[in-house]
């Protein structure tokens, strides 16, 4: 299993002849599907991936709530308005979901949070794009949710177990807001003239963001093959880009919108569609911090933070003078 998932990366990684016993025992119980508890004994490297990769999903919920929060109060109806407020608060969940299992291997939450704000974590690209008009609460529950869903169905077998038990609830909530958005684009799309162009335009702006939810090409990706090695991710970039692919552009037919792919085709040998690749120099300018919206996502996070100051401030003070009394006693 090991040898099989470094070939399918094309990367080099630790062999078995270079590790350590204490290491190679480690593999063994990745290989043979065990799950690695927060006690167990793990490698520098495997703690430092994982808080890495959680930490980046979480930060990636928390600023997602961003684009859609800001259509809570122009959603057309009351019942949009409570279900876009019931999903916000599903992303609030699942990013304190990871930030627990990522806790567990040992960062506090306040050094996460540091991380981003600083700019020294990251999180999905996707959400450093502006959400213009109501279709884009479609195409973001459709197209943005749907490729979450792509990716983390499968980190329910992922080897670390909170990551992995986090996951079962986390899967179930998208699954709704990924049919939430589809709806809101069907809606939309058998509309009006203008509610169909509005539902075109959405997809049209945020199909390539999309099929950048899943990082570089295989070749271009710095973590794959070992994450893969260590079963911290079950499948490579470019083959859940091509699922997701596989997926959407049956259900783009049958909403009578237009994939703005030139090159988009059927292929009977492969099984799968030919499909044109997103523009990566635009991805790796968004991931330096220099997206449409990068500053105003970041820049609201960080306000929050500091709004918050005195919250946490009152709660610190409140537990110091708890904790002196039960001292005294």
């Amino acid at each position: 299993m090991y040898a099989q998932m470094v070939e399918s990366t094309g990367k080099t990684v630790k062999t078995a002849a270079e590790m350590t016993p204490q290491e190679a025992a480690f593999q063994a119980r990745i290989d043979a599907g065990e799950k690695i508890e927060p006690k167990d004994w793990m490698p520098d490297a495997y703690r430092k991936n994982l808080i890495r990769q959680i930490s980046q999903h979480a930060h990636s919920e928390i600023v997602g709530q961003l684009p859609e929060g800001n259509w809570i109060t122009r959603a057309p109806t009351l019942e949009r308005k409570a279900i876009l407020l019931a999903k916000v608060q599903d992303e609030a969940g699942h990013g304190l979901y990871l930030y627990c299992a990522a806790e567990t291997l040992g960062i506090s939450r306040d050094e996460m949070y540091d991380q981003l704000h600083s700019g020294r974590a990251k999180y999905s690209s996707i959400f450093n794009y502006p959400t213009l008009t109501w279709a884009d609460m479609g195409a973001v529950g459709w197209l943005v949710d749907g490729a979450a869903i792509m990716n983390q169905v499968p980190l329910q077998r992922t080897s670390f177990g909170p990551y992995a038990r986090a996951m079962v609830r986390v899967c179930k909530e998208e699954s709704f807001h990924q049919r939430q958005g589809f709806d809101i684009m069907m809606k939309m799309a058998n509309g009006s003239d203008a509610q169909k162009r509005m539902a075109q335009d959405a997809l049209d702006r945020f199909w390539y963001p999309a099929l950048m939810m899943f990082g570089p090409s295989d070749k271009d990706s710095v973590h794959s093959a070992q994450s893969m090695a260590w079963r911290i991710k079950m499948n490579s970039n470019d083959e859940l880009r091509q699922k997701f692919v596989d997926q959407t552009a049956p259900q783009a037919d049958y909403l009578g919108l237009t994939v703005p792919d030139e090159n988009l085709k059927w292929n009977d040998e492969k099984g799968g569609y030919d499909f044109s690749q997103p523009d990566w120099d635009e991805f790796y300018q968004v991931l330096k911090g220099n997206g449409p919206c990068n500053r105003e996502r970041l820049g609201a996070r960080v306000k929050a933070w500091e709004d918050g100051a005195w919250v946490r401030d009152g709660l610190m003070a409140h537990a110091a003078k708890q904790d002196t009394h039960l001292a005294a006693e």
